[in-house]
């Protein structure tokens, strides 16, 4: 080959490999659909995990592998979120089984996103073997010593997955639009039990091996692990609870409608998919009052207050069976698709249960929240809509009573105008078409409106302006606020004289109890709280909404010097975000910063890392 012809061949392969080159960048730099992964599963994409785990409690690490099995068409690289996570080496694994060494490189590292991870890959690549180590900023993970937890004789672990922690402790394409099946194996030390969002053992193991499946595709959001020492008992025939010693046999009593919950919500809105519907009761760090992870609910010991007075929040986790695990938004930009309608079916679940007017009454508290929220936020502020813009924030950003009590509302009128027949027929259907899938804002909209072909252009334009404009729309919902009516007549004649006998309290529930307290004038002279701890011992209720309440209307009154033991017992005893957080801004807010910053110190190592470092960030903002 002489020289000229060897010149024009390199230059032929080198514009060609360059122009190849180039386009895969091209895609690559497209802007990426999820806001909130680096993923491009476009390009390749995870859809099976076989994952082992080796849970070191004395060092707090977790040592794992992650095998996926992927689907691309000659992609040249996969890519994968991590966070603070170290990664060890990669292999590949090809079509015919064998076994060789992938590069990888990682982003320059996102303060909110973490890394990319980009895996290189070849044509024939069908699985990707990722060893690693978890670190001590792992955000999803709370270690809890021994004398951290309520029996005090094993350590504790505990994921929160939700929203874009599961990169934390496992490297994966982490968007809620991402769906894949998941096998595991986990290690922890002998005595303990261990259980994930998956089919679960109900005994301990003696060598602390267990093996977990779940055979329905799930986004990563929904990846959880919990270790400890608790036990499993059964509630109905699908339906059980783990918990500690001490709170097994009480969840299993506050719990007992569980299976009537789980057959009413099928009744209107279709079967059950996922098997068993169990609760874990975790330690009171928990940060949330429950995580939906599916077949097995991770909920806050708070909900047990010994009256079954606050198992609505059992309604609205079990309501994200269909509203978020079985159809699922697209992205976090989606959240009231997830959150609006599961606080809907949460509603209609307590109705079918426990009467219109129990039911009104908790919409009637959320509905006073949304306007509280909407209020606090402004009404022109962009994160006060439903359909959210969310590029370069945090998705936690996005975590209000707008996607919740906002769609929850819009559904409200959508029933109201539509009627109630017809629109759990919609749902419904709704519901079976998008099953196991993710879905986005304008696919619920193009659905509804291909679904209810005459519906009103009016309707369509309030709609319209209730998910892309900022704000509360001037709808009232058809509640029955007779038991609120009540109440306020009550609580006037009360104030009066502090006569105990005109609050009839023996009958009231815990919505009766947080709206009496939220309509107490401003109680300067402290009068009116000592009359009402003294008649009701407010103080001393072990009713954890109702504590909350009362805590937060003294320190809005002006808390004294000597009770705010009462505030570090609370924060030392309860660790939910819902909770504690609002504590803490309040306590700034009417000047006891420095009871804040000194009770922080004293707190802090019993929460999760979600609820440690939204406070930080409150007592010491980034400017």
């Amino acid at each position: 080959m002489n020289l000229i012809v060897k010149l024009l061949l390199f230059c032929s392969i080198f514009f060609t490999c360059s122009q190849d080159r180039n386009k895969s960048v091209n895609i690559i730099e497209k802007e990426r659909s999820d806001p909130h992964s680096f993923s491009r599963p476009e390009l390749a994409v995870t859809k099976h995990l076989d994952l082992e785990l080796f849970c070191d409690f004395d060092n707090k690490i977790i040592i794992g592998i992650a095998t996926y099995d992927i689907e691309h068409i000659n992609a040249s690289e996969i890519i994968f979120d991590e966070m603070n996570l170290q990664i060890d080496s990669i292999d590949l694994i090809n079509d015919q089984g064998q076994l060789t060494k992938s590069s990888y490189r990682l982003n320059e590292e996102d303060p909110i996103l973490g890394r990319g991870l980009h895996v290189r890959i070849n044509p024939n690549t069908k699985k990707v073997k990722i060893y690693y180590k978890t670190t001590n900023n792992a955000t999803a993970l709370q270690w809890l010593d021994k004398n951290q937890t309520n029996t005090k004789k094993y350590p504790y672990l505990l994921t929160q997955s939700q929203s874009i922690s599961a990169r934390t402790w496992v490297p994966c394409q982490d968007g809620p639009g991402i769906r894949f099946t998941y096998t595991a194996k986990v290690q922890v030390p002998k005595g303990m039990m261990a259980v994930m969002s998956a089919a679960n053992p109900q005994s301990r193991t003696e060598d602390g091996k267990y093996e977990f499946k779940m055979e329905i595709p799930i986004p990563a959001y929904l990846l959880a692990l919990a270790a400890g020492d608790f036990d499993f008992k059964p509630i109905g025939k699908r339906t059980g609870v783990y918990a500690s010693s001490d709170l097994l046999d009480k969840a299993v009593w506050e719990f007992a409608d569980l299976e009537k919950m789980l057959e009413t919500t099928e009744s209107l809105y279709g079967n059950y998919p996922w098997g068993r519907y169990d609760v874990i009761v975790l330690p009171s760090s928990f940060p949330f009052g429950g995580m939906e992870n599916p077949k097995l609910t991770f909920l806050t010991p708070t909900c047990i207050a010994g009256d079954r007075s606050l198992t609505s929040l059992l309604a609205h986790e079990l309501a994200h069976s269909w509203s978020g695990n079985l159809v699922t938004n697209a992205t976090w930009e989606d959240f009231w698709l997830n959150e609006g309608f599961t606080t809907y079916i949460e509603n209609r679940i307590m109705e079918s249960l426990y009467g219109k007017s129990f039911a009104d009454m908790l919409s009637l508290l959320g509905y006073q929240d949304l306007q509280k929220t909407i209020s606090e936020m402004g009404d022109t502020n962009s994160l006060t809509k439903l359909k959210l813009n969310l590029k370069g924030k945090d998705p936690e950003d996005g975590l209000s009573d707008i996607a919740y009590e906002k769609g929850k509302s819009l559904l409200r009128y959508l029933e109201e105008r539509i009627g109630r027949s017809k629109w759990d027929e919609f749902l419904k259907s709704y519901f079976e078409k998008f099953k196991f899938k993710s879905n986005t804002t304008e696919g619920f909209l193009n659905y509804l409106y291909e679904y209810f072909t005459e519906l009103n252009p009016g309707i369509k334009d309030t709609v319209n302006i209730w998910i892309y404009s900022p704000g509360l729309i001037s709808f009232k919902p058809n509640y029955d606020s007779s038991r609120f009516t009540k109440v306020e007549n009550e609580l006037a004649e009360y104030l009066i004289k502090f006569d105990k006998s005109k609050l009839k309290t023996n009958s009231w529930s815990t919505s009766e109890w947080l709206h009496a307290i939220r309509k107490l004038p401003r109680d300067s002279s402290k009068k009116i709280r000592i009359e009402m701890e003294k008649n009701f011992q407010l103080n001393k209720t072990g009713n954890t909404e109702i504590g909350f309440a009362w805590l937060i209307y003294k320190i809005e009154n002006g808390i004294s010097d000597d009770e705010m033991n009462e505030v570090e017992s609370f924060l030392l005893n309860v660790g939910r975000r819902k909770f504690v957080l609002p504590v803490f801004e309040n306590l700034i807010k009417y000047g006891r910063e420095a009871d804040a910053k000194r009770i922080f110190e004293i707190v802090k190592n019993g929460y999760h890392p979600i609820t440690k470092n939204s406070i930080a960030s409150l007592l010491e903002p980034k400017i």
